[in-house]
């Protein structure tokens, strides 16, 4: 029996193009969604005087001078950044250190000048003050002068305005956001907000602070509250967990209200925090070896000394502050409530406080600039809250987050985080 060529018959393509019929993005960018500048009261405290402007040419590829005379360049820029600094206080620091006549006639604020100014050990005693200071906050810590709404207005204005110069569709994309520094007792519950819009609509509400409220339930009220009269979006990042004193994922009993966690929580939780910070200058958020105790990896960049108040880590309170285990909490909760309030994505970021998003092994500056590269930086005391102290050494590089987008835009970058599409 003879078989010819069209006896056979050939399957026919559905489609010759591989791509066809795709409805997701494909267009991977990298960016850090944490970043302070010198408005940031810890950055300028510590000496940084490199300004928002610094911080997107930095981050576009431009080689730029840092705080400490050093000249630095990125070997491959990120595709896009959201600038973060503290909204506690924002560009007061600033002020203070540049004799601002209206702040400095507070005596407590005119020591932080005299003593900023001077240098060397005084002016690192200062600032470490000045950081133990702010995150043992109550209403009555702190001068009244150093969170003048005019003040802060000003600096936002002109932040923001800054972001909408260096944000070039397509090529660049500078996002605007804050981080809300609350941090009640020590305990860090920090969030950091970003924003779906421009200069233009962005400054018409003033970012939230701790001395309006520290309850990240009351900063889900904020953001709802700026949607509904602005007719824009923002959402909130949080932060990575690990020094919340076992509060940043709670199972049982919602920590600000005193009562059992609900399904309004879980659901408003779930709407306003879509993505967390895993990972970033403080280490690794993902799993802990009491936890996994058989993962050898869960014991990499491990912060587990204490909070800021500072309250010594106790076992229990781990399961609360890593991101692996609310994965699989968030689970048990939906069955509850009927809301997975911890379903997030999951990005890395850099939180340096430098004006310098740098993330590269090979060019890593440090995340304060009392750590840029000099004999020895990696000794310097970065962080000293009574009996606990972080040395330069114990801050982690971390990285760069991806996002698949379908554009270099601000508005596709912001869905694809919304959308957890990290």
């Amino acid at each position: 029996m003879t078989i010819s060529v069209d006896d056979i018959a050939s399957p026919k393509p559905s489609s010759f193009l591989a791509y066809a019929g795709r409805n997701f993005p494909a267009q991977p960018l990298w960016g850090d969604t944490h970043l302070h500048i010198s408005n940031s009261r810890n950055a300028g405290a510590f000496g940084v005087i490199l300004d928002p402007d610094d911080a997107y040419r930095f981050a576009r590829g431009e080689e730029v001078t840092t705080s400490n005379g050093l000249r630095v360049k990125l070997s491959q820029p990120p595709d896009w950044l959201v600038g973060s600094d503290h909204s506690d206080a924002l560009g007061a620091m600033n002020e203070i250190i540049n004799s601002n006549s209206s702040l400095i006639r507070d005596p407590k604020l005119r020591e932080w000048h005299g003593r900023l100014n001077a240098g060397g050990e005084v002016a690192l005693d200062a600032t470490l003050e000045v950081i133990g200071t702010f995150a043992r906050i109550t209403d009555e810590s702190l001068p009244d002068a150093i969170a003048d709404w005019r003040s802060v207005q000003s600096v936002w204005d002109e932040f923001t305005n800054t972001a909408d110069h260096h944000d070039t569709p397509g090529t660049f994309t500078a996002l605007i956001g804050y981080e809300w520094t609350s941090t009640k007792a020590g305990n860090n519950l920090h969030h950091n907000v970003i924003y779906w819009d421009d200069a233009i609509r962005a400054p018409q509400m003033l970012p939230v602070t701790t001395a309006e409220t520290f309850n990240p339930e009351d900063l889900w009220d904020w953001i709802e509250a700026y949607e509904t009269s602005k007719g824009v979006r923002a959402l909130a990042l949080a932060h990575n967990g690990k020094v919340s004193s076992g509060l940043m994922f709670p199972v049982k009993t919602n920590p600000a209200a005193g009562e059992p966690l609900s399904g309004d929580y879980a659901e408003r939780r779930a709407k306003w925090e879509p993505i967390y910070e895993i990972t970033q200058i403080k280490g690794d958020g993902q799993a802990h070896p009491f936890l996994s105790p058989n993962d050898e990896f869960a014991d990499y960049e491990t912060w587990d000394k204490a909070n800021v108040g500072p309250t010594p880590k106790d076992d229990w309170m781990l399961q609360y502050e890593y991101a692996r285990e609310a994965l699989k909490n968030g689970l048990k909760l939906e069955a509850q409530l009927g809301t997975n309030p911890y379903r997030f994505g999951v990005v890395g970021s850099t939180d340096s406080h430098t004006v310098l998003a740098t993330a590269e092994a090979e060019n890593c500056f440090g995340k304060h600039s009392g750590v840029e590269p000099e004999p020895g930086r990696w000794g310097h005391v970065v962080g000293e809250f009574d009996a606990v102290k972080i040395l330069g050494c114990e801050m982690a590089a971390s990285g760069y987050e991806t996002v698949w987008a379908e554009g270099n835009t601000r508005r596709s970058i912001f869905d694809a985080l919304e959308r957890k599409e990290v």
